[in-house]
């Protein structure tokens, strides 16, 4: 087991959202612009990280029997540590993303990689998996975002790229947005991967 693939797995072969479509309910709710894309990404890849990290530290000393239990104490520690310094350092961000930063703590792609991957493997590997898939997720729905923002409003980052009269994608910006371009960027994705 090498540390790179172990690292680089979650950008594209087990790419959380957009190869074993974990975190599809925060992707929807919250890409409607790029920033929100990083901010959540960022959130989710600390708390992967310092999650599977302790996860696999304690692999030994953690009965099976409330294995779960614990998995659900760790990341909620950690969820809380992100949730109270986004409310105090970013409070925008905070209060666009909401309900979907504590729910951070039963966000599969957090709970799949402390059951199936740092629940069995030593603290390096664990930590560089979850340093993987977090940066993965992050690019994921950034680019969801980034899609969405400049389609719904010709921006990206707030910065307007195509004059006053850019007529916006409205539906871009609604639900049904996130869908149709998550359905998008996934047929053009099994689309690469059958031809490799």
């Amino acid at each position: 087991m090498s540390l790179i693939s172990e690292f680089t797995k979650g950008f594209w072969k087990e790419n959380p959202t957009f190869r074993l479509m974990l975190g599809i309910c925060p992707t929807l709710a919250i890409s409607t612009m790029a920033i929100n894309g990083i901010a959540m990404g960022l959130a989710v890849t600390f708390v992967l990280v310092f999650s599977n990290l302790f996860v696999s530290a304690l692999r030994k000393y953690t009965p099976d029997k409330v294995r779960i239990a614990v998995f659900v104490i760790l990341i909620a520690a950690f969820v809380t540590i992100v949730d109270l310094v986004m409310h105090a350092y970013f409070f925008s961000l905070h209060k666009t993303l909401g309900i979907f930063i504590p729910l951070i703590v039963v966000n599969c792609i957090v709970f799949a990689r402390a059951e199936a991957f740092a629940a069995k493997n030593p603290v390096l590997a664990s930590v560089m998996d979850g340093l993987g898939m977090g940066i993965g997720f992050t690019c994921a729905v950034t680019f969801v975002g980034a899609i969405r923002e400049i389609l719904g409003n010709g921006t990206i980052f707030g910065v307007p790229l195509f004059g006053k009269s850019y007529l916006p994608f409205l539906i871009m910006v609604v639900p049904p947005g996130a869908f149709v371009t998550l359905g998008f960027i996934l047929g053009m994705m099994n689309t690469l991967t059958q031809k490799e």
